[in-house]
């Protein structure tokens, strides 16, 4: 229970201070910290005596605030600015000791500390589509360790919270210009907040701006983490390739990235695969992962996202979607032979720029893409989002191939070497692939 020194009583005020009695943990003199702050501090002895209580108060040496026993773990709120932190303990005899510090408080936007709150999308200015991804982690907040997470929109009163240290969801929203507060609570009630400002565009379903995800669709998260991902060279590549893999909680965003390490020779290619599902029925599909280059990039020629279905009548529906570092474009990929007798053939998307040599190494980069069918196999891709920008591509192309499978749902991600021979550190974290 917390108490004010007009109950102590005034044989412990009036005391003579000592000095040596107060040990300070957090926070060290001089320190810059958010609000609310933790004060941890101990008094082993003052002048000789045993520890009746302690407390602190903040510029006036009056006005403590009191805790009984002989140390103290709280969190304490302060304005912004430059304070003296008074720390003090009172024995048992009436002895009285004080260790005095100086802090800064910074101010933080949203009434609270950022503490190490990571908002990996959206991205400060973004203008993004609804349902748009958020995605986030936090450390800790105030020094204390993020038990929850959560977000708001303008308001910051209407909030809804995660259990845990990170946040991946979908947030929809008016079109129109917001304020994203990304939020964190720790042990002890410390709560820090990160805001965002994103722009919201009005499109919708057109596929030139926006994302078309149903409240209904189905969604399979964390694909890049399942347990049956296997690995081929391309034999449409150059003479050889190899790949390993392996999941790893750094670089990561949620935890669990699959790193992808290629080698090869005269510009082969590694075909990194999963099956996800089984499902005939969808038409449409949306492709959200992030991929982050390891440096250096120089080696790497093209990186592939594809995903295959197999169809109520058996057949196959390719969607393939890569960044072509030899065009500079986005590229997808169609049949153009026949059904029985297929032949693949890479499109240059139209209006749009990708190079993976370009993608700033070393940083998680955000690409969502959005395709669909019709029933003989035609697949018309929407649009390519890469970090927050929308390329429109709204191109329609055959790409339906009998090849005896059974029903299944696969993704592919495709590492393509440069040159006569080098490896390549790529890593895919957060795929998620939605259907409806």
């Amino acid at each position: 229970m917390k108490y004010r020194t007009s109950l102590i009583p005034a044989l412990l005020l009036c005391a003579a201070p000592a000095f040596a009695g107060v040990v300070v943990a957090s926070p060290s003199s001089g320190a810059e910290l958010s609000s609310p702050f933790q004060l941890t501090a101990t008094s082993p002895y003052c002048s000789s005596q045993s520890i009746a209580a302690m407390g602190y108060s903040l510029d006036s040496s009056s006005n403590a605030m009191v805790v009984k026993g002989a140390s103290i773990d709280t969190d304490v709120h302060a304005s912004a600015g430059t304070h003296v932190l008074h720390v003090k303990s009172w024995g048992k005899q009436g002895s009285s000791c004080v260790k005095t510090i100086t802090i800064t408080i910074v101010a933080q936007p949203g009434g609270g500390g950022t503490g190490s709150i990571t908002v990996a999308m959206p991205t400060a200015g973004a203008e993004v589509s609804s349902p748009f991804t958020l995605s986030a982690s936090a450390g800790t907040c105030s020094s204390r360790q993020v038990v929850s997470m959560g977000y708001s929109l303008d308001s910051s009163s209407d909030t809804t919270a995660f259990n845990g240290n990170g946040i991946d969801t979908q947030v929809t929203a008016a079109a129109g210009a917001h304020v994203l507060h990304v939020k964190s609570w720790g042990g002890g009630g410390t709560h820090c907040v990160v805001d965002t400002d994103i722009t919201v565009g009005s499109g919708g379903g057109g596929g030139t701006t926006g994302s078309p995800i149903p409240a209904d669709a189905i969604k399979v998260s964390s694909v890049q983490s399942l347990s049956n991902w296997k690995d081929q060279h391309d034999t449409a590549t150059g003479s050889s390739s190899s790949g390993s893999m392996s999941v790893v909680n750094s670089p990561s965003l949620s935890g669990f990235a699959r790193k992808f390490t290629t080698q090869f020779s005269n510009s082969g290619g590694q075909r990194y695969s999963d099956n996800f599902g089984d499902d005939t029925a969808p038409t449409n599909f949306f492709y959200d992962g992030w991929v982050y280059v390891q440096s250096p990039s120089s080696t790497i020629a093209n990186i592939e996202m594809d995903m295959n279905q197999v169809t109520s009548n058996g057949d196959t529906v390719i969607y393939g979607f890569q960044c072509d570092g030899y065009s500079g474009t986005w590229d997808y990929s169609g049949n153009v032979g026949s059904t029985s007798s297929p032949s693949v053939k890479w499109f240059h998307a139209s209006g749009t720029s990708c190079n993976p040599r370009n993608w700033t190494t070393n940083t998680w980069h955000h690409v969502q893409v959005w395709y669909s069918r019709d029933g003989s196999g035609n697949v018309t891709y929407h649009s390519v989002t890469f970090d927050g920008a929308v390329q429109p591509i709204n191109a329609t192309v055959n790409s339906n191939f009998g090849l005896g499978w059974a029903p299944v749902l696969v993704t592919n991600f495709q590492v393509d070497g440069l040159g006569s021979s080098g490896e390549s550190v790529v890593y895919l974290d957060n795929l998620t692939v939605y259907r409806w």
